[in-house]
């Protein structure tokens, strides 16, 4: 079966100029319709996929009989997730393992989730072929997860199984005692990951996944540790068991000592180490170690003191944001916050921050702190307008992404300014400006450049040169604006490059769309 990839590129230019009308905001539902009906695949993918559908649209996907088609719907992210759920029992497996595995979006987004009871109609439907792991866990609804490990029905009971780590005592104790077998037995294996003996016995011999995991999380016998130690399967693995909050003490302190600068540094971050140790590390001659031990919950003042001073700048960097210091203490320290960070989204914690802490982070004179700050998403207005105007562009970025009232000035500005990981999110941001954007059509970042599609007051003249742009993203952004003159939209919809992009302008006017629709694409126009 070909990959979206592959039927995209095996589109021709007349389905390409159809792929576009499918595109195309002001064409009317019947036109979609006999999209649908009558176009080919690459078509079908893009009217299924890439926009929101109206009902009737929807309806008539639902029934189509191509599985492809009705799959494209079913990874769609601009629909509502009510409408991809009445998927949920299509006939074809396809179709629902494309349901299941949910709209592709990169970490940490998550998609819209589907109703509750679309999930548990899954998990108790399904089998595990069409159960993908992260897509279907991510399209759960956070009160769906809570409430997992006391649903009333035994499978889904199971999967709540899966967040033991993170469940209270009562919780594991009446999984245990749940009355359906399989409940028990997967409440019983965790159990048995508990136990240092079984998980010796379970522990692959050879380096792979499931090795470091277990070395990395569970809790290991003195025979694991002596192995590692004396004979690891692979020469990172005495920094990986560094990482174990299970290691004896006297491993620790083993380890603290390792000639090997990367175990150092993994150990310093240990909370059980003793103040001998830390202190030994404080002056560890690897900058990368001192690094690690510097934000250290339990770094004692006259540590704090020789790191503040340190003679290299990251590692007074981590310790001028240690907690227990003063916002004096802080001011002494020479650092520099760096520029070259990614400032993009951060999901709302599940446990919100204390209040006041982020407002102690937010009027800091660190500005690592103020970041820390910018983050929260419900920041209250006087912070919000404080921080729009820092000095410091990290913060102001981190604002801008994380923010819900993130002001239209701000957004503006971040993406001038900040050319980082995540600028692309903040043009998609409901704030952001769609008017007084024609004099960036100037700008020498194409990126800026493309702005100008969203001012519907841009001039024909400026919108049309445009569309001669040595950037290609450009051209294609402004030959959907709905200023370009007719002539130049005829122009494009003959142009293999831009066709696509000039067919889903809404400025194309009914006669053309009806053309394009009866020659399939291939005009005249």
């Amino acid at each position: 079966m070909p990959t979206p990839a592959q039927i995209w590129a095996e589109a021709d230019l007349p389905a390409r100029r159809l792929a576009g009308l499918a595109l195309n905001p002001a064409v009317p539902q019947d036109i979609l319709l006999r999209l649908l009906a009558d176009a080919p695949l690459a078509v079908r993918m893009v009217l299924c996929r890439d926009r929101e559908l109206p009902d009737a649209v929807v309806d008539a996907v639902i029934a189509h009989p191509d599985p492809r088609t009705r799959g494209f719907l079913a990874v769609n992210p601009h629909v509502d997730p009510a409408q991809r759920a009445r998927l949920v029992d299509d006939p074809d497996w396809t179709v629902r393992a494309h349901l299941a595995d949910g709209p592709r979006v990169s970490l940490p987004h998550r998609p819209r989730p589907l109703p509750d009871d679309t999930v548990v109609r899954m998990i108790t439907a399904y089998d595990g072929e069409e159960l993908g792991a992260l897509g279907f866990w991510q399209q759960m609804s956070w009160e769906l997860i809570d409430s997992l490990p006391t649903h009333p029905v035994a499978e889904v009971r199971c999967w709540g199984v899966g967040y033991w780590d993170s469940l209270p005592a009562e919780r594991r104790a009446a999984l245990l005692a749940d009355p359906d077998d399989g409940v028990r037995e997967r409440a019983q294996a965790q159990v048995r990951w508990e136990d240092p003996a079984w998980v010796e016995s379970a522990l692959p011999p050879r380096p792979c996944h499931a090795r470091t995991d277990i070395l990395l999380n569970r809790v290991l016998s003195p025979a694991v540790v002596a192995g590692v130690l004396t004979a690891p399967a692979r020469e990172d693995e005495r920094a990986t068991i560094a990482l174990n909050p299970s290691l004896p003490a006297d491993v620790v302190a083993l380890l603290a000592a390792d000639p090997d600068p990367e175990v150092r540094e993994r150990i310093a971050g240990r909370a059980d180490l003793r103040p001998a140790e830390r202190s030994a590390l404080v002056r560890d001659p690897d900058p990368d170690v001192r690094r690690a031990v510097a934000g250290h919950p339990d770094l004692g003042p006259e540590e704090r003191r020789t790191l503040a001073t340190d003679p290299d700048p990251e590692v007074r960097l981590a310790v001028s944001v240690h907690p227990a210091l003063s916002e004096e203490e802080r001011a002494r320290i020479d650092y520099r916050a760096p520029l070259d960070r990614a400032f993009r989204f951060h999901p709302a914690p599940r446990v919100p921050r204390d209040p006041a802490a982020v407002r102690r982070d937010a009027l800091s004179g660190h500005p690592l702190l103020r970041r820390r700050a910018a983050r929260e998403h419900t920041l209250p207005a006087d912070l919000v307008a404080r921080l729009a105007e820092d000095d410091d562009p990290g913060v102001r970025v981190l604002l801008a992404q994380n923010h819900p009232d993130a002001p239209a000035a701000l957004l503006l500005r971040c993406f001038l300014e900040y050319t980082g990981p995540e600028r692309e999110r903040l043009p998609t941001l409901p704030n952001f400006p769609r008017t007084g954007l024609t004099h960036l059509a100037e700008h020498a970042d194409p990126h800026v450049r493309a702005l100008v599609v969203r001012d519907p007051d841009t001039e024909p003249a400026v919108v049309e040169r445009l569309t001669r742009d040595p950037d290609p993203e450009v051209r294609a952004a402004l030959a959907r604006h709905p200023n370009l003159p007719a002539r130049r939209l005829a122009e494009l919809l003959a142009d293999p490059e831009l066709a696509h992009a000039a067919a889903a302008n809404p400025a194309l006017d009914p006669e053309t769309v009806d053309r394009l629709v009866h020659t399939h694409g291939r005009g005249p126009w």
